[in-house]
């Protein structure tokens, strides 16, 4: 690898410096040169001679064409950097070509002290403050600008347009004074000659910019209006007013020996996007919950917001005159594995049955939603299907539960499943001055009077871990549902079930009343018979639907750990025959 040139002192105070060290340790500046190879370098002057600086060699401890700066010309402050903007001061014979050009005020490089303090002493000093007119038609004095700013001083090189070096100043001749001829090498514009040689759009360019005769200048820079002599721009107040707009975007010079540059009108903001039609909902479609005005598509999604529709499982509620249902999800399922099923037939002898079945799909089963579904359904077609036959209620439920067992069943024949479906069941069927229940697993059925003076019952036992410990005696009621184990079922529908045994229990109330069927999603939150018979609500007989959805909301308010589903069925106790 090359070594990056080395400089023996610091290029801006002369510090010195060792090999390695990239910075001045007393100004900061970079103490690493630059490679020679690839110089920037600047027009010379027709006929200037490219010596390097004035024939000058470098200081000792420079670079090849770049000598180290005069001692004290620049303290504490940077290396001025090469003439590269138009506009600035043009050097002495001899130039400055590829190297440094002097800031304003201060010396030229390597140029001995003058009566100032800087410069070369054969360069004539700084007129005197209060001077008249300089050479280019410029005033002098305390306002005017010093070495380089000046532009139109006596200072050799002063308002002289040099190539890559900006202009600064906007100084006007002193009010009366005439502007002085310049030297050779800036001839007189002529008075009909535009004030600007950037052309203006769709205009031609009337006045030579390349340098040669006629032209604004040895550099080839821009000749400009009278009254800020040749080089030097006017005021900004005095600058002529170019076009602009959507038609005319600004036109900028780019530098000697280049034409105008078009600057880019900005891009206009993009239109905003229309406003997505609505969509119309097909006929039959379900709306969304959500928006309200999207239609729910097949996959259970709104189309126009996105969001998830409930299932229709979700939250289900049917109402008869005789018998009402509500089932819900619940605040912890993602499903609803609840199911009931309630209708109404005439017996034979033209009397009404009410049937109500809700079953519990077991959710550590496969497919716990439709084996409930289809427990509820077989059970309530096989009730109405014996009933108007006239077989007797009890049976009936029999038969309707061992139905439901064989269509859970048949759910286990489909491939792909884990384990069996499996589910619970109960059931209630209210005759004349009958009430029948039937059961198997852990959902259950409550009686609640009307009069709520009489004592609620609890018609059903679970089968379940929890009821076998009561029954054998070996832990109390409230001790055994309060274990882990309470609620694993010891019987269930299903192909898995180790033994079949529908239980079925007749009444005969002698008062009216309820009748409570419901999954363990409900009696979690209301155990005891005293406890549903508070919650339930006191007309719960003649507004069942009511009853039942204030049950499920006690359940939900509880937390709704589980689905709930829950049928009210009212009974009524038919008038005595008068002896």
């Amino acid at each position: 690898m090359s070594r990056m040139p080395w400089l023996s002192g610091c290029p801006s105070c002369e510090e010195p410096v060792e090999e390695g060290d990239r910075f001045c340790g007393r100004c900061g500046c970079a103490v690493t040169a630059a490679p020679t190879t690839d110089r920037p370098t600047v027009p010379f002057a027709p006929g200037a001679a490219p010596a390097a600086y004035g024939g000058r060699p470098p200081a000792a401890g420079g670079l090849p064409g770049e000598p180290a700066p005069a001692p004290g010309a620049y303290p504490g402050g940077p290396v001025p950097a090469t003439g590269s903007h138009p506009g600035g001061p043009v050097p002495p014979a001899g130039g400055f070509p590829g190297g440094p050009v002097p800031r304003p005020g201060e010396p030229a490089p390597g140029a001995a002290a003058t009566a100032h303090g800087f410069g070369d002493p054969s360069w004539p000093a700084h007129p005197a403050p209060g001077a008249g007119p300089t050479a280019y038609g410029e005033a002098s004095g305390p306002g005017a600008a010093a070495y380089g700013d000046d532009p139109g001083g006596q200072t050799p090189g002063a308002g002289v347009p040099v190539p890559g070096e900006p202009r600064h100043d906007f100084e006007a001749p002193a009010p009366g004074a005439a502007p002085a001829p310049g030297p050779a090498a800036f001839p007189a514009r002529p008075a009909s000659a535009p004030a600007f040689t950037t052309p203006v759009p769709g205009t031609a360019e009337a006045w030579p910019r390349d340098g040669g005769p006629g032209s604004g200048g040895a550099y080839g820079g821009p000749v400009f209006a009278a009254g800020g002599g040749p080089g030097v721009p006017p005021r900004p107040d005095h600058a002529p007013t170019l076009p602009d707009g959507p038609d005319h975007p600004p036109t900028l010079y780019d530098g000697p020996g280049h034409g105008p540059v078009q600057v880019p009108a900005p891009p206009s903001a993009p239109p905003a996007p229309p406003a997505p039609a609505a969509v119309p909902r097909p006929a039959g479609a379900r709306g969304c919950v959500a928006c309200r005005s999207g239609h729910v598509d097949t996959d259970g999604y709104c189309e126009n917001c996105g969001h998830a529709q409930p299932r229709e499982r979700d939250h289900q509620e049917e109402s008869l005159e005789s018998v009402a249902a509500v089932s819900d999800r619940g605040l912890r399922h993602h499903r609803n594995e609840d199911s009931f099923a309630v209708a109404a037939t005439a017996l034979p002898d033209g009397t009404t049955a009410t049937v109500a079945v809700v079953c519990d799909g077991v959710s550590s089963a496969s497919r716990p939603d439709d084996a409930s579904a289809a427990a509820a359904s077989a059970a309530n077609e096989s009730l109405l299907s014996a009933l108007p036959r006239g077989a007797h209620p009890q049976q009936a439920m029999h038969e309707a539960i061992v139905s439901a067992a064989d269509a859970v069943n048949a759910l286990a024949a489909a491939p792909g499943h884990q384990n069996a479906p499996a589910c619970t069941l109960v059931g209630a069927v209210v005759t004349h001055g009958i009430l029948v229940i039937g059961w198997v697993g852990d959902s259950r059925a409550y009686w609640v009077p009307d009069d709520r003076s009489a004592p609620p019952a609890r018609l059903t036992e679970d089968d379940s871990w929890a009821a076998q410990m009561v029954a054998a005696g070996l832990m109390g009621e409230a001790e055994a549902y309060a274990d882990v184990r309470a609620h694993a079922i010891t019987g269930w529908l299903g192909a898995d079930a180790y033994e079949l045994e529908p239980h079925t229990a007749a009444f005969k109330p002698d008062r009216p009343g309820v009748v409570v069927v419901c999954t363990d999603g409900l009696w979690n939150y209301a155990e005891s018979a005293e406890e549903m018979a508070r919650v339930l609500p006191p007309d719960a007989a003649t507004r069942p639907l009511h009853s039942a959805q204030v049950l499920v909301g006690h359940a939900l308010d509880g937390g709704g750990h589980d689905n709930v589903t829950v049928a009210v069925v009212p009974f009524p106790v038919a008038p005595r025959p008068h002896p």
